[in-house]
Formats: structure tokens, sequence, C-alpha cells
């Protein structure tokens, strides 16, 4: 046969190899292979549990990544177009293929072996490659399964997790990146697991995911490290399954526009580090102070909007936040106007009610749980129009602003007092969910109690747990006399523990409380958005998420102690505290010693943000674990599932936050 420049193969065989050669020229200039990966290699260091024969199975295009044996590698670049001459015998045979699929379509299977549900091709990689060159999604294949052994990777884990599914649904086209995902997929469509699929199942959910995942490709790049799967969940958790069934095309264009902004973020590939404002920022300079002026002066009015949980006459977190609004009119004036929503007093439920405050019309809306995070994050998706903030830490959505306290560093000077003051070294620490940020209060307190007494133990007790020991019980069985309570204060509740305690002969002494001051943080963000610098506050820019982190110095929280304190304790509190105003010390500085004897920190350097937030290791002195999602009451576990849906940067069983008010309608503030 020959062949010219003239005959469509050779072109198509021409534009498939400008296409392999510059897929190789990429990899080798990023330091990778430039060939399609083997099985056989990579099988080389895996302790292989069996082989499975699945028959004749439907494979995703896109889940075919490498070739079975070594000696199949070299003929394709690794994005499976070919690297070989159009005259070689390779070229010849591949454009034979073109000839055949043009004609009558490739029908005959391939072999295949997938591990770790990708597939490796033993016969067929010339059918593979051109059904790639004309953008197939699928292909038929007898397909081997290599299973390895469990182990705690997080790849098996994830492998392991989609066997279940997959034994379910029999669907192989859809994955993820994060662990828990095929169970968050299996409830978000309605089904239990071990709950078989149907035929009318499969297609409805393939009739849905793959309108989203070609959508979502026309939106993505290479260097975004997320599966149409992770960006598709995501997606669930805004509109339940039914709406996105009935959505038109168009429709979920338009919503895919909307979430894009988040794709980088959903498998938690970027730093929270990044995107964490520590403190307010400070700017005076002549154009700050004339826009300041003008913004002052201009007749128009700035509509915000609160959304408590509950009344202020029965939850202490609602009236801190209802003092801090209070605060913010009275720096404004009639610069503003705000209004106050109680969620607990309305039928509806939190999403419902935004929709209906968003319907005023409102610039700011300030949701003041973290509890209300998720329908928060779907709210300003659905209504880009408007600012939301949740009061919550560490979430990486460009969509949501996130606002928070550096509670570990009342905690420490916390510590510091309860060392001093414990005769018998035994301290305990009331806590609620290990959320984020929670546990690093809990060290930083345990930190600053070893600095004024070594000999120091924390007896730690959750309080949210499905059969957990009272605390009053702990504390009268383990004679224990210094009692660090909870960080919000119940209002009508006199016996309510409070801030630290110290128990001696009969009484209960209040030793110091922290308090938070959230007109402080409401004053400068309301002043940034009326002098125009909403877009570039906190560093903030159209690639960045924002979760403001402020700490003493920032003003919005502090610790404040009894004027008859020791004056030893007393004056080391006040320097301790001066420090970390200044940032001249930091409560986790240097090398801690955690439970299970390894080592937390760098020497002469301080954590990260990131590494603070997700801390998931308690350090020595702390007597007591973290407790597993299966040990906590409802509500901890409803908060959980919140936290596992939302926290992209999840590591361990987190609550959504360290102050939620559980169903009992107690405050807490751990």
């Amino acid at each position: 046969m020959t062949d010219d420049l003239t005959n469509p193969r050779i072109q198509e065989y021409e534009d498939a190899l400008k296409r392999g050669r510059k897929a190789y020229n990429k990899a080798v200039s990023e330091g990778r292979s430039p060939y399609l990966p083997s099985l056989d290699s990579i099988l080389e260091h895996v302790n292989v549990k069996q082989e499975v024969r699945l028959g004749l199975v439907r494979i995703p295009l896109d889940r075919i990544v490498g070739t079975k044996t070594e000696g199949r590698q070299s003929g394709f670049a690794d994005n499976f177009m070919p690297l070989m001459d159009k005259d070689s015998e390779f070229g010849y045979k591949w454009r034979s293929v073109v000839n055949y699929h043009l004609d009558q379509g490739i029908g005959d299977p391939i072999v295949a072996y997938e591990y770790l549900n990708k597939f490796y091709v033993l016969e067929g990689n010339k059918r593979v490659s051109v059904l790639k060159y004309f953008g197939g999604d699928s292909i038929d294949g007898n397909v081997i399964r290599v299973l390895p052994y469990p182990d705690d990777t997080n790849d098996t884990k994830l492998y392991y997790e989609f066997l279940d599914f997959y034994n379910d649904s029999k669907i192989n086209y859809i994955y993820f990146t994060k662990l828990g995902s095929f169970d968050r997929l299996t409830e978000a469509v309605g089904k239990t697991k071990g709950e078989k699929w149907t035929d009318d199942d499969r297609m409805e959910f393939s009739s849905a995911f793959f309108r989203f995942e070609r959508l979502f490709n026309k939106n993505t790049n290479d260097q975004i490290s997320i599966t149409a799967g992770d960006a598709f969940l995501f997606y669930l958790s805004l509109y339940s399954y039914e709406e996105i069934q009935s959505k038109l095309d168009t429709e979920m264009k338009v919503d895919v526009d909307k979430i894009k902004v988040e794709f980088s973020q959903i498998a938690g590939t970027e730093a929270v580090d990044e995107s964490v404002a520590l403190q307010p920022e400070e700017n005076n300079s002549i154009a700050t102070l004339f826009s300041r002026f003008m913004s002052l002066t201009n007749s128009s009015t700035l509509e915000v909007a609160f959304i408590y949980d509950r009344g202020i006459e029965n939850s202490g977190w609602s009236y801190s936040h209802e003092l801090g609004r209070i605060a913010l009119e009275k720096a404004f004036g009639n610069r503003i106007h705000t209004v106050t929503y109680v969620l607990e007093d309305r039928p509806e439920d939190l999403e419902s009610l935004l929709e209906k405050v968003i319907a005023t019309k409102p610039h700011i809306v300030f949701t003041t749980s973290p509890a209300h995070l998720p329908e928060s994050l779907r709210a300003t998706v659905k209504h880009p129009e408007v600012r939301i903030l949740n009061c919550s830490v560490g979430y990486p959505y460009m969509s949501l602003r996130t606002y928070y306290g550096r509670m570990y560093e009342a905690k420490f000077l916390s510590g510091l007092i309860a060392g001093a003051i414990a005769d018998n070294n035994r301290i305990a620490y009331a806590a609620n969910y290990p959320g984020y940020g929670s546990l690093a209060n809990i060290n930083a307190f345990a930190i600053g109690a070893t600095m004024t007494n070594p000999r120091a133990e924390i007896y730690l007790n959750w309080k949210g747990l499905e059969n957990g020991q009272p605390l009053e019980d702990m504390v009268r069985e383990k004679d224990i006399q210094v009692v660090s309570g909870y960080d919000i204060i119940r209002l009508g509740d006199p016996n309510y523990r409070y801030g630290l305690h110290q128990l001696t002969g009969g009484d209960d002494i209040t030793l110091a409380s922290p308090v938070w001051h959230w007109g402080k943080f409401y004053e400068r963000i309301i002043r940034d958005y009326l002098q125009g610098n909403w877009e570039t506050a906190a560093g903030a820019s159209k690639n960045s998420a924002v979760n403001y982190w402020w700490g003493i110095s920032s003003g919005i929280l502090d610790l404040v102690t009894v004027s008859n304190l020791p004056s030893g304790v007393s004056h080391l509190v006040s320097a301790m505290k001066r420090q970390i105003f200044t940032e001249s010390f930091h409560p986790f500085e240097g090398v801690l010693t955690m439970q299970d004897g390894s080592l937390f920190g760098t020497e002469g350097e301080a954590p990260s943000p990131s590494e603070l937030i997700k801390m998931n290791q308690l350090v020595s002195n702390i007597i007591g674990t973290i407790p597993d999602v299966s040990e906590l009451d409802e509500a901890g576990r409803v908060i959980l599932k919140a936290q596992s849906e939302f926290g992209a940067h999840t590591q361990i069983p987190d609550a959504v936050t360290d102050t939620v008010e559980t169903e009992n309608k107690e405050e807490t503030g751990e």
C-alpha cells in the first residue's frame, strides 16, 4: 500500500504524531518518563493478593493509562498518541485501525488489566490510541483485576472503597481523591451501602454525570489536581440529585461556570496558609484616607444581615455576636443598616431562610455559626452578587469567606495560670468536638500549664460523646482542683463552668475567662467594603480563598483575669500576652513531644496556620484521647458529616467547629 500526504489517514497520523511528540517533550522537560507506564514495572513493588477475571467490561478511555508489558511502551507517548514515524510498520497498522474505525467502528474488545481502578492494555493498544485520538469515551474489554493487599496508604484505602461501590453499582467511570467520597456519593443519590443499582439507576446516573463531566473538562486544565468525580460530588452538595437530573444543559452550564472557581480547592491541592489572614492590614496612605472620607460621607446605606442559631436571650454565642453588631452600628451610624434573623424562631430551614434574606438584597451577610457553613457555601455559589461570611476557619473556598479567632493564644495564657495554681498537678479540660483548631486550643493550654508546672497533667473531658463521663464526675474522681471550662458563657445558668476555675474549700473561684470582641472584626470588614477594598483585603485575589483568623493583637479576643491572682502569675501572664501581641513569642514554637512519642514542629520555628488548624495529635502531658466519630453524640455526628463534606483539607474526623450549640441547647466554646 502506498501513502501520500493527500491521504486523509496520513494527515490524521501526522496530527496524532504531533500530539504525541508534544506530550513527549513536555514530560521530558518536567523530568518525567515520556512513555506509557507499564503495569509489570509497577507490580514489581506491590504485594499482590490475587487476580480476578471480571469478564467483559465497558472501560472508560480516560481510565486507560498504560500498557501491561514493558515491550509495548515506547511506541506511545504518555497520552497514548503515537511516537513512531508514519512510514514505519507501527504507523501503517495505526492507520489501518483508523480505516477500520471510520468504516465500521471498533467493536473487538481489548484485553486489559485493572489495578487501583486504572487500566493497562495487554492487547489493543492501537485501538485505544485511535479512539482517544477521535475523542471516544469508552471501549469494551476483557478485564483482569489485580487486587493488592489492604494497607494504610491513601490510594489502597480509596480503591477498596471503590470496590464496595462498584460491587453495588457496577460503575467504574467515576473516581475521587478523598477517602469517604464513594459513601457520600451513594448517600447523595439516595442509595444505601450494599443496595444494588438497577439498569435504570445506572442510566439516570450516567446521563447526569457525563453531562457534568463534559462541562467540567471544558473548564479545567492539566494543572488542576482534581477528578470530575470530586467536582460532581461538590455539585451534589449544592443541589439535590433530583434537581441535577432535571436541569437542562444550559442550566447546568450556568451552574458549572459559577462553581469552577472552586475546582482547584475541592481536592485540597491549595495550601490553607496562602489564604489565611492572620492580622488586619493597616494602610494609612493618603489615597486610603481620602477613600475612607469619601466612603463615610456617601449618602447610600449599606445593608448588612446577621443570622443567629438562637435568640440572644438563650445563647451566649449569639449574644457575643449581637454585641459586635451593636458596636458596628455605633461605629458607622446611619451609614449602615443591620438586620438580625434567628433560625430557631422560624419554621424554615437555614437554606430557605438564606434565600429569603438574600431576596431583601443585602450587601453583606454574616452567618454566625460554623454549623451554617454548608448552606452558606451553597447560597454564595448561587448568589455571587452577595458577600457572605461564615464564622468558621480553615475552609479553602474562594466563593465564601470565613472568620474566626485564634483561641489557642488565650488558651495558652489560661494554661499558664492553671499550671501555677494546681497544687496536685491535676487539671481538667472541658472540650466539645474535635473540630478545626480545637486540638490546637487543647495543646496550647497543656503547653502553657507545663511552662509553670512541668508535672502538670491535663485530664481531657469531651462533652459531645454519646456515653461520655460527666465533667463533674471526672473532677470528683480524680480529685481535680483546677478546671478549664467552656469558652462561651451560658446565660441564666450560674453553675455553668465558663473559663478557668479553682475548686477550693467548697468554693468555685473564677480565675480567668476568654472574651470575644466581634465588633472589632465586623467594623474592619465593613470599613474595607466601604472603601472599595473588598477584592484586595487580606491579600485576596481572584485565585485565592480568604480565611480571617485573627488573634489577640487584633483585639478580636482576649483573656480577662481576676485582680487577686498571685502577683507572680499575674505578671507572667501580662508579659506573655504582650509578647504574643507583638508576635515576639509563639506558643507552638519549637519541637513538641506528642502522646505517641512522635515529635511535632521544628526547632526555632512556629507551625504554619494550616498545621495548627489541622492538628490531629495531643501533646504528651494530656490524659485522654481524640474521640472517633462512632463515639460522638448525634449532634456531633451531624457536624462531623458537614465538615467531612465541605472541609477540603480534612485529615481527621473533625467537627465543623469548636463553637457549636448542641441539641440540648447548651453553649459550647471549645
